[in-house]
């Protein structure tokens, strides 16, 4: 038997007006994965505990079989092992975004304008992050590069409880000076302040906005965490396991579970990213593998950017490149394949949201009575729920 999960981040939603009041789900078209809805088991499925935030971190964490209220030490953890950092016991490992802010002269008069910086290339980045390195490294501080936006701060005998960070792609278009203050660590607040002086006339800014494009004018801190300890995943479920994913976090999870992490050239994170080619690393890895959790980022970014248009494409894209070629690979053999999101990310708040999401668990060697379309209503209205979601892997091997 073999066992897949397509991890589709964000894909929930709530139904959106530009859409015809219809969700992102309700109007892709998406023929592998409603087939299989079918005749599979179709329901809904908690994966944030209460008490936890909704991030991909916890989410994830779930739906791969950790229990968050028994590991989960912080998002950036994961991150930083996916980088290859080596942390310290008094490490705190912090995420650098690197932002657009608006360019008030105060900084805590600044808006959040840009939570990606017009998603800027890793080649770019590297840049700016050994800048930073360069200028505000190389004590109690160090930057490592991460992808595109996507960035790793380590705090050598930091604090990592007592303060709130808020995530930038929760506060795109708002002052930020509300998420600073007392709940915020001053000397990261510093941190920031001295990066936005770097960054003001740095050659990689000057040719971005020659070029059209929004500069990375500040490093923004946030998902800070202590190192983090998950258990092997072979010796706990008794399968080997593979990790296909454009983003650290994801990889970072499987490194920490001492599976193969496989990287797929081309992968972004976003709509462009290449689905071929890691609908190809995830067949590969079937060979070798009994369970292979492949994780697509591209709706909750759109998600996050309120395109609804481009959320659609993008499911549209995962049934195309990902399922079809899995299906195909598969024809023949055993397997059970599980797809869901993480968690919503609705357009409506552009933001990660708590509420349960929708599954579809398939099995090639058993028929269930499932629903015509995969979409969020249909999954309730089948009264199929599963309380928490570590409780799938289960369901998965059973």
């Amino acid at each position: 038997m073999k066992y897949v999960v397509v991890l589709c981040d964000g894909m929930a939603d709530t139904p959106v007006a530009e859409l015809g009041g219809k969700t992102p789900m309700e109007l892709a078209e998406k023929p592998n994965m409603d087939a299989l809805a079918s005749s599979s088991v179709v329901g809904m499925v908690r994966t944030v505990d209460d008490g936890l935030s909704p991030g991909s971190d916890v989410a994830n964490l779930s739906v791969m079989g950790f229990d968050p209220l028994k590991c989960y030490t912080g998002r950036s953890p994961l991150e930083a092992a996916s980088i290859g950092i080596d942390m310290a016991e008094d490490d705190v490992a912090i995420r650098c975004n690197l932002v657009t802010l608006s360019d008030e002269a105060d900084y805590s008069d600044k808006t959040m304008v840009d939570y990606c910086a017009d998603d800027i290339s890793t080649a770019e980045a590297d840049e700016i992050i050994k800048s930073l390195q360069a200028e505000l490294g190389g004590g109690e501080f160090d930057f490592y590069t991460g992808v595109s936006y996507r960035h790793c701060l380590i705090w050598h005998g930091g604090k990592c409880k007592g303060y709130t960070l808020t995530p930038p792609h929760d506060i795109s278009g708002q002052p930020i000076k509300n998420y600073l203050g007392g709940h915020f660590e001053s000397g990261l607040i510093e941190l920031m302040k001295k990066s936005v002086d770097i960054l003001r006339h740095h050659p990689v800014n000057k040719a971005r906005v020659a070029a059209g494009r929004r500069p990375a004018t500040s490093a923004w801190f946030w998902g800070q965490g202590s190192r983090p300890g998950l258990n092997n995943f072979e010796q706990t479920y008794g399968i080997k396991g593979a990790v296909v994913s454009a983003v650290d976090l994801i990889k970072g999870i499987g490194k920490c579970a001492d599976m193969q992490v496989i990287e797929v050239e081309g992968a972004t994170g976003y709509i462009d990213t290449n689905f071929e080619g890691k609908a190809k690393a995830a067949v590969k890895a079937l060979k070798t593998c009994d369970y292979v959790y492949v994780h697509l980022e591209a709706p909750d970014e759109c998600g996050h950017r309120r395109e609804a248009q481009n959320k659609v494409k993008a499911i549209q894209l995962i049934d195309e490149k990902i399922v079809n070629p899995l299906l195909d690979a598969l024809a023949g053999e055993q397997f059970k394949m599980l797809i869901l999101p993480d968690h919503p990310t609705p357009i409506a708040t552009a933001t990660h949201s708590r509420e349960p999401v929708p599954f579809l668990l398939y099995d090639s060697t058993e028929e269930s009575a499932g629903v015509d379309c995969f979409t969020e209503e249909n999954a309730q209205k089948t009264g199929v729920f599963v309380e928490r979601g570590p409780m799938l892997i289960k369901m998965m091997l059973n």
